[in-house]
């Protein structure tokens, strides 16, 4: 059975660059048709689906987070990450990690989530 697990810090200052890294297990990143994405869910907010990268290498971004938002994969640790560049409160949220089909870069099946602050 897939596993997914983010990780990363609980906690960013202004301004810099948030990291946060989805590793896989029970299943491969490069498994064919298959998306894996990153969404976000604000503090009393719904869920914002920010971007994924699927089996291929091929990466799609929210417009809206297009110019600040990077998704690698390192695929000899079966992780992808997520980069947030310069963070403000705003982007304080839970981040999910997410797989799913890679057509329309669909989700189902999640990670547990992990808790981003943005303080000073």
């Amino acid at each position: 059975q897939v596993q997914l697990q983010e990780s990363g810090p609980g906690l960013v200052k202004p301004s810099q660059t948030l990291s946060l890294t989805c590793t896989v297990s029970g299943g491969s990143i490069t498994t064919n048709y298959l998306a894996w994405s990153w969404i976000r869910q604000p503090p009393g907010k719904g869920l914002e689906w920010m971007g994924a990268i699927n089996y291929s290498g091929n990466t799609g971004y929210s417009p809206s987070l297009k110019s600040r938002t990077s998704i690698p994969r390192d695929t000899s640790k079966n992780a992808v990450t997520l980069q947030l560049s310069s963070v403000t409160p705003e982007d304080a949220a839970v981040y999910y990690c997410a797989r799913g089909p890679s057509t329309a870069w669909g989700t189902d099946y999640w990670g547990q989530g992990t808790q981003v602050t943005v303080s000073s």
